[in-house]
Parts: C-alpha cells; sequence; structure tokens
C-alpha cells in the first residue's frame, strides 16, 4: 500500500509539471520535464537546437536522432516554443470585395 501512495505522489508531481520551452531550456531541464526524454536525448534536443535554430513545430523534434512520433505524442501538452503563449486566436483576414 505504502509503494501505491508513493507511485501515486510521484506520477500526479509530473501530471502538473509546468510545460517546458524546448527553445530556451537547458539539457536537464529537458529531461526532467519531458517523458522518455533522458539526459543524452536532452542533449542532442540542445545541441540540435543550436545547429540549426529554434525549434517552429513539435514535428521539428524528430529531426533530433533518437526522437520519434511516439516521444512527441507523449510529450505534447508539456512543450511550448516560446515564453509567451497567445489566448488569443488568430484574427481572420478579410476578404476583399470585388469591384465591378
Amino acid at each position: 500500500m505504502k509503494i501505491f501512495i508513493i507511485l501515486l505522489a510521484l506520477f500526479s508531481i509530473n501530471a502538473y509539471a509546468k510545460p517546458v520551452n524546448v527553445n530556451t531550456a537547458d539539457a536537464k531541464n529537458l529531461a526532467e520535464s519531458l517523458n522518455g526524454i533522458g539526459q543524452k536525448k536532452a542533449e542532442d534536443i540542445v545541441l540540435y537546437r543550436t545547429k540549426n535554430g529554434a525549434y517552429k513545430t513539435l514535428n521539428d523534434l524528430t529531426n533530433v536522432n533518437g526522437i520519434g512520433q511516439k516521444t512527441i505524442d507523449k510529450n505534447a501538452t508539456d512543450i511550448i516554443f516560446s515564453d509567451v503563449q497567445s489566448s488569443k486566436k488568430p484574427k481572420k483576414e478579410k476578404k476583399e470585395k470585388k469591384s465591378k
């Protein structure tokens, strides 16, 4: 029973973890924040970012050796690309009226 309570506590901490910015986080933070990402893969994420520039989409992370779609899917809600997340919906472009 004690083991169950300890495991429950550990999983609940991870469930409420704050999203991590893959464009600014260091390897240690990435490894601690993302499921299935150890120190080596986290270092590879940082190295790829340093060589190729900022990540723009989740799919960009699949360019890092050892990171596949399953890893992306497990972490999709925990990954952000900038520190400011807009709560506004993008404005729709107005259609121009055709003149007769």
